[in-house]
């Protein structure tokens, strides 16, 4: 096993992925997987472009990395699947393209591709981050989904001559897209968990921004741009982040360092290094409904620590509206603890009324 600048890395043996996936992406996965018929549609249109097809379309126009081409790139991935204690080694294809990306496919026996402009863009060990990262959507099982997200993208384009069938495509598009944007983040912090070297796996988020001129930037000043970013400016600001967020198949750079770094400052890194993590033996006893509440807390934790101002404005007003409502039940409580007994009378009676139309609770509960 290679060295990391600073220590030896730590293997994970039976890591399973509920370690280190985003609540969001591991409720959708879980319920994803939960859904009878799912696999059959997942079959369906893996039978339109099969699998085998698109390693052939790699195999003859992009290069196989191995011991004798990219061998280092071999050792990272090597390294990598080690690690993270994956059972089978992923083939990884080098593919002459100069934007930087990289990407698992695949459903039975998935593949990693990635492209001379990551390649040349990164170092070392920004390398051992990004090959972590993809050998994280694999454990997770993402490369199943990201293959379907890429095959509705082709079969969206090619039936948008067709109002409904469009709509139709567009509004699962939307949601897989959120789910991948969440997916990223749980691949980051598996990245990170390969290479175990933070500042790498921030160099190459800033890269992915800002290119291979690390001597001009910093990354506390990318930090506060992150920050920034998170608390926009006003409302409009707010409509246009959301506006470019929707379409965007992966949360811009800005929000993957924001997310790591608040990962890392939670100490679950430096736990599931210590060797407190969920074991793969121990998945079938995951629950939909507990993955579900997890993810619930995810957005709401999410919600409440924004600083973005329309966000604000509408948590404000939901808020208040709460707290009026407290307010007229606890009101609604004092009186009947205070004079209102069974057997008064019409006053009791007006009291049981008050209490009935501010069950009007209800009516703030609603919205």
């Amino acid at each position: 096993m290679a060295n990391s600048p600073d220590r030896v890395r730590v293997r994970l043996p039976d890591l399973s992925p509920r370690a280190y996936e985003h609540p969001a992406d591991r409720g959708a996965l879980v319920a994803l997987r939960s859904l009878s018929g799912f696999d059959v549609l997942v079959k369906s249109l893996f039978g339109r472009v099969s699998e085998r097809q698109l390693r052939l379309l790699f195999l003859a126009n992009a290069v196989r990395v191995g011991p004798t081409q990219f061998p280092e790139l071999h050792d990272y991935l090597r390294d990598a699947a080690y690690v993270l204690d994956l059972d089978d080694v992923p083939e990884l294809y080098v593919k002459m393209d100069p934007t930087p990306n990289a990407m698992a496919i695949g459903r039975k026996k998935p593949f990693i591709v990635m492209t001379t402009g990551l390649f040349d863009l990164f170092d070392a060990e920004e390398k051992r981050f990004v090959i972590g990262h993809e050998v994280g959507h694999i454990l997770s099982g993402h490369a199943v989904y990201r293959t379907l997200l890429l095959l509705l993208v082709w079969i969206a384009q090619k039936i948008m001559w067709i109002p409904l069938g469009a709509l139709a495509i567009q509004a699962i598009l939307v949601a897989l897209k959120e789910w991948h944007r969440k997916s990223e983040l749980s691949a980051d912090r598996a990245g990170l968990l390969a290479c175990q070297n933070p500042d790498a796996a921030k160099r190459a988020l800033m890269k992915l921004a800002g290119g291979s001129n690390l001597s001009e930037m910093n990354p506390d000043a990318f930090m506060e741009q992150a920050r920034e970013y998170e608390a926009g400016g006003d409302a409009v600001d707010s409509v246009l982040k959301l506006m470019s967020t929707v379409p965007a198949s992966h949360p811009f750079a800005v929000v993957r360092v924001a997310e790591m770094q608040r990962w890392l400052e939670s100490g679950e890194y430096e736990r599931i290094l210590g060797g407190e993590y969920p074991r793969r033996t121990q998945d079938s006893e995951s629950r939909v409904s507990e993955e579900a509440g997890r993810a619930a807390d995810s957005y709401r934790e999410d919600w409440n620590r924004t600083k973005d101002p329309l966000v604000s404005v509408v948590r404000d007003v939901a808020g208040g509206a709460a707290g009026a409502g407290g307010r007229i039940f606890d009101s609604v409580a004092e009186r009947w603890r205070g004079g209102g007994r069974p057997g008064n009378g019409g006053e009791n009676g007006s009291d049981g009324g008050d209490a009935g139309d501010n069950g009007g609770g209800n009516s703030s509960d609603r919205p």
